[in-house]
């Protein structure tokens, strides 16, 4: 059974890695991914952001960020599961876990940016209510070509 917990700085590198390795399968890592994962602390934490990880059996295979945009919005970032646990539900779980958080703090919105190359990731957006928005010029990553949100 996954466990999600807050972020503790045992887990640093845990969630640099997975998020490295997602993103060197996938598109190439950016200089905006260089600065919060590599101080996690200073980019999210202290930011009033919230990081957490999926543990399954005291291992930890997942991981998501929840990055403070104003009061009540929050972007729900640098989501990665472990390839070896792929397939058992993991992101889900994430992502039902970063939507009950902000129901329970009364937030206003969840916003997202991804990619149209990743159909099974927007899949499961749309599954838990996403839904697609205008996607400024100033996206914060090259790879955005989509911006989704969630009214709470």
């Amino acid at each position: 059974m996954l466990k999600i917990v807050p972020f503790e700085e045992e887990y640093k590198n845990v969630f640099r890695d997975l998020n490295l390795l997602w993103l060197e399968r996938f598109f190439y890592v950016e200089e905006k991914d260089h600065e919060l994962l590599n101080d996690c602390q200073k980019h999210v934490l202290t930011r009033g952001g919230l990081i957490f990880i999926g543990l399954l059996n005291q291992i930890p295979v997942g991981c998501y960020s929840l990055l403070k945009k104003s009061d009540g919005i929050f972007e729900l970032g640098k989501m990665a599961v472990d390839e070896n646990f792929q397939g058992l539900k993991i992101g889900q779980q994430m992502l039902a876990h970063a939507i009950d958080f902000g129901k329970r703090n009364q937030w206003e919105k969840i916003e997202l940016y991804s990619s149209t190359k990743l159909n099974t990731a927007l899949h499961i957006y749309r599954k838990f209510g996403f839904k697609e928005v205008v996607l400024e010029d100033s996206a914060p990553y090259a790879r955005s070509d989509i911006k989704m949100e969630l009214i709470l």
